[in-house]
């Protein structure tokens, strides 16, 4: 059962959602004030460019399909969108980790594939885990929490009882976007594109700590 998994899953949720804050926060501050975490302003900003039908609409466009095809990237490699132990969960914050670096080895040559590869991990991490506990959860973007927090405050004006443990974890998954858009944006200050360090080694992190959780309680079909 979902709600009987350890604890540490919300630690997790909130370093994700860090690390989500911290590259929208490079995004928004390098490309051109650019969210790169989430789609709707990119979407946004298609339409409006479609109306001339310039270089940046192809660029905007570029963005848009490198997300899903991280997202897809994330369907082949875990089969799944409930949160489960026992998933390829290691490799996809792997290949999220390496795209990073890519990202920030391009973007730091003025490279605008470093654009497409920040947006293509994005959508990796949001596939990664959408549901938990019964409840549709991003990891890269807090309108959809927001909407799921408010819904269960109005259910329990309702005399619905609340579920704690999913409130602590949309609560987390909000700070944590907001302390990783405030330390990316620091970050950024100073180091420009190299920010992105700090997000792809809580990709590796997040990766290694895991793998060695699997292996310490020997799930069966580990892999």
């Amino acid at each position: 059962m979902i709600t009987k998994l350890p604890r540490w899953v919300e630690s997790g949720a909130f370093l994700l959602s860090f690390l989500a804050g911290s590259v929208n926060a490079v995004g928004f501050l390098g490309f051109q004030h650019q969210a790169i975490s989430h789609l709707s302003g990119t979407a946004t900003l298609l339409g409006i460019e479609l109306t001339t039908l310039n270089v940046s609409s192809l660029h905007l466009l570029g963005i848009l399909a490198s997300f899903l095809l991280g997202a897809a990237l994330s369907g082949w490699l875990i089969e799944n969108t409930a949160l489960r132990l026992g998933r390829h969960y290691s490799l996809a914050l792997v290949i999220e980790g390496g795209l990073l670096l890519a990202a920030m080895a391009s973007l730091g040559n003025s490279g605008m594939v470093g654009h497409y590869l920040a947006s293509a991990a994005c959508g990796l991490q949001n596939a990664m885990v959408t549901t938990y506990s019964g409840a549709i959860v991003r990891t890269t973007h807090v309108t959809g929490i927001f909407t799921d927090l408010g819904l269960m405050l109005g259910a329990r004006l309702r005399g619905i009882p609340l579920d704690r443990r999913k409130a602590i974890l949309f609560l987390l998954i909000i700070s944590g976007f907001v302390i990783g858009g405030t330390v990316g944006a620091m970050l950024f200050e100073r180091f420009r594109f190299d920010a992105l360090l700090l997000p792809a080694t809580i990709a590796f992190v997040l990766a290694i700590g895991y793998g060695l959780y699997l292996r310490r309680i020997a799930l069966p079909g580990q892999r």
